[in-house]
């Protein structure tokens, strides 16, 4: 796949939208895709962070796991809870270049 596949994509917790691909994280140094920028629902956002707002937060590859992650014609599906989601995900570092 092409990373702007990817892009504006839905991403979903055990089939429950919790939000959109909106940017894809790359380690300079390895070459190597280390999280995805996800605008989380305002559902979401609140359920998983607490937050009153939709927000982006970047979620970690390692919830993509072989076996734990699928790609549909959907989105992303992640075989992981909503309660267990705050473990792969951190907020956006305003920071870092694009």
């Amino acid at each position: 796949m092409k990373s702007k596949e990817f892009i504006d994509k839905d991403v979903f917790a055990l089939d429950e939208k919790i939000g959109e691909v909106k940017e894809i994280e790359i380690d300079p140094e390895d070459w190597k895709v280390t999280h995805l920028e996800v605008q989380l629902t305002k559902e979401a956002a609140n359920d998983i962070l607490g937050a009153k707002i939709s927000i982006r937060n970047m979620l970690a590859i390692s919830a993509l796991e072989k076996g734990v992650a699928r790609w549909t014609d959907a989105g992303l599906h992640i075989k992981v809870s909503k309660d267990q989601l705050h473990i792969y995900l951190r907020p956006v570092d305003k920071n870092s270049s694009s």
